[in-house]
Formats: structure tokens, sequence, C-alpha cells
């Protein structure tokens, strides 16, 4: 009996999957009953260590974890059709998992990509407006040098106050945040950063109308109104590219910029995290995966046994 063929029959006229779907499955079900003939055993004597084997075989083969689950996903519905027909007593790939995927670095800017973007003052004298220009270096200045969420860029306010989520104490240089969980941290501001914002204070006015005159954000559009989320990343990533970026630069891309750099020159685990606002230090640990993998590039870089020829 050809249980395959009639479990397919099943699920294309009884749960009528779509085309695509119905593709899927099959090759998935053609890859089990390949592995149970070349194991030699019946598809209805199949047991969990055998699928346990198949799994680790696909893996090392190099299928990834997601492309795994969705196979036993299919081979999983296969055999809860077989136990309705009676003809297994138990399903083999019940509880059983595909390996986790390993969870993807942060992406963050080399030094010298950091250092190039936020120095970056436009293409031409004429090619951008100078208080956006102002703005916009402000901007990227907090953010590589506070690793400020781009949320609490937008939070920040002119001025303290009872109200506001955020400001920026620029006698004591330092950015007071509201971060996620309504947790406020307070923040160093580099000198550079500093700078920037001086100059943004000294222009930010010629923004505002009669009619926005009160507004208190620290960074406004053109029209006087607080600048959104959307709002920085579209200015981030132009800015990237004009600055001759090989990527697109967001927000979060500077956070974790921030986060890497210190870690490679302080090692302080600790410390990055209190700066990052981050409630758990296993968060903060995935730059110690990008700590070590610039040391590595160094390693293959300097080392005479490393380099290639």
């Amino acid at each position: 009996m050809d249980w395959v063929a009639r479990y397919l029959d099943h699920v294309r006229f009884e749960k009528r999957l779509a085309e695509r779907t119905l593709a899927l499955y099959t090759l998935d079900l053609q890859k089990l009953a390949a592995y149970a003939a070349e194991a030699q055993v019946a598809l209805d004597a199949v047991q969990p260590t055998h699928i346990r084997r198949w799994v680790a075989q696909m893996h090392s083969g190099g299928r990834s974890g997601r492309g795994i689950a969705l196979i036993l996903s299919g081979w999983r519905g296969f055999y809860v059709w077989m136990g309705r027909q009676g003809l297994v007593p138990h399903n083999p790939v019940q509880g059983i998992r595909a390996p986790k995927a390993p969870k993807p670095l942060p992406k963050a800017l080399s030094v010298d990509d950091a250092v190039q973007l936020a120095e970056f003052a436009g293409a031409s004298a004429t090619d951008q407006d100078p208080w956006l220009r102002c703005r916009d270096a402000a901007m990227v200045e907090l953010l590589y040098s506070c690793g400020l969420r781009v949320g609490e860029l937008t939070g920040l306010d002119v001025h303290a106050s009872t109200h506001a989520k955020g400001w920026i104490d620029l006698p004591a240089a330092e950015a007071h945040v509201l971060g996620k969980g309504s947790k406020r941290r307070s923040v160093p501001v580099g000198r550079k950063a500093l700078d920037a914002l001086q100059a943004w204070y000294t222009v930010r006015a010629e923004g505002l109308t009669a009619a926005t005159a009160e507004q208190p954000a620290l960074f406004i559009g053109r029209h006087g109104t607080r600048l959104s989320a959307q709002a920085i990343w579209q200015r981030l990533r132009q800015r990237s590219l004009q600055a001759g970026l090989a990527t697109p630069v967001h927000p979060h891309m500077l956070r974790h910029s921030f986060a890497s750099h210190v870690l490679q020159s302080s090692s302080d685990l600790r410390a990055v995290q209190e700066l990052l606002g981050h409630a758990n230090i296993s968060t903060t640990q995935v730059y110690t995966r990008l700590d070590f993998q610039h040391l590595a590039q160094a390693y293959d870089a300097a080392h005479p046994r490393a380099r290639k020829k």
C-alpha cells in the first residue's frame, strides 16, 4: 500500500491545500521515504531514533534549522494521519525539534565607516539645505555617541520638564532618556556630539513658525513638528549612501556600532549594559561575539600563519 500517495490525496482533496503547499509536502515525504529505504525500515516502523538521525544528516548537509523544522512539520502531519488510520501505534516525529538557528549578529559599522558617516558634510554646498545638514549631523553624532534607540532620540525635548521623555544636559554632557519599560537612564555625551548639538541649537529656531513656536521637541522637521522615527530612518539612509558607505545605515546600526566599539576599547560588558539600558546582561553579551569577530579579522590580517597569499 502506498501510504504516501494516499496521504497526499487526503490533503489534496479533503484539506484542499494550495498546489505550492502540496508540492512541498510531496518533496518532504519523498525525502522521508528515501531515508527509510536507505535505512531498510518500513514507514510504519520508523522510530524517533531514525528521525533524529535523519535530522542530524540534514543539518550536517547544510540544511537550515528553519528548513528542517518545515520538513519535520510535514512528516509530523503524515504520521498523525497514519495514526488515525490505525497504521502506527505512535508518532515518531512527536517531540522532535529542528536544531536552533544561530541568532544573527547585530549589524555594526566599522570604526572607520562610523567616523566617515559622522563627519560627512554633504556632497556639495548646494545639494542639501544647511539647516537639514546641521540637524542630521546632530542626530548621527548623538545616536553614535550615546547608543540611543530611535524612539529615545525622537522623545528628546529641548528643555527638561516633568512632561519630557528625555532631554540633553549640555553643561553636564549627559543625555537623559526614557527607554524600554519606561526605565530612565543617563548616558554620557561625547565632545563631537556636544559640538554638533550646540550648532543645532543655534539654528533650530529657523524651522519654527508662529504656530509651532512652543514646540518642545529637540529634533523637528521643516514644518516645526516633532521628527518621526520613519523620517530619521529615511534621513540616515540617504546620508549613508551620500557618504559613500557600502550599505544603507539605519538608527539601530549606530546603536550596535556604539556598543561594539565601546566594548572593543574597554572590554567592560557591565558598563555597556548600563549604557544601552539592557535589563539583562545576556542581551548585551551578543556584542562579545562582534568583539571576537573583530579580533578574528585582525588575526587573519596580521598573523603570518593566517594571512592568505
